[in-house]
């Protein structure tokens, strides 16, 4: 699923990190996520100047890794939150996702 709409949501990182553990180089990559009802496999993507999901490519993954969903407030529109500390929550319709950044 192409988290986003129209164009692929990019994220970008001027440094090596670490998502959830998982180690990312320095890029700009497109984000894909597979929604589950209680974990989402979250996709960082090498092409990052994508049209949705038409011509995504799973060759093209840098990262996969799953992440445990859990239940918040009714959210209207897919939203990105900085929850401070090096963690940002996707939350979507009554669903949150929590991403781990060092």
């Amino acid at each position: 699923w192409r988290t986003g709409a129209n164009e692929a949501t990019t994220f970008t990182c001027n440094q090596d990190i670490k998502i959830n553990g998982n180690e990312l180089a320095a890029g700009t990559y497109s984000l894909f996520t597979i929604p589950g009802e209680k974990e989402w496999t979250v996709i960082l993507n090498s092409d990052a100047e994508q049209w949705g999901a038409y011509k995504y490519n799973e060759e093209k993954d840098v990262l996969r890794f799953t992440v445990k969903s859990t239940k918040t407030e009714k959210t209207e529109t897919m939203t990105f939150l900085d929850g401070k500390d090096g963690v940002i929550y996707l939350d979507w319709e009554v669903t949150r996702v929590k991403l781990h950044f060092k």
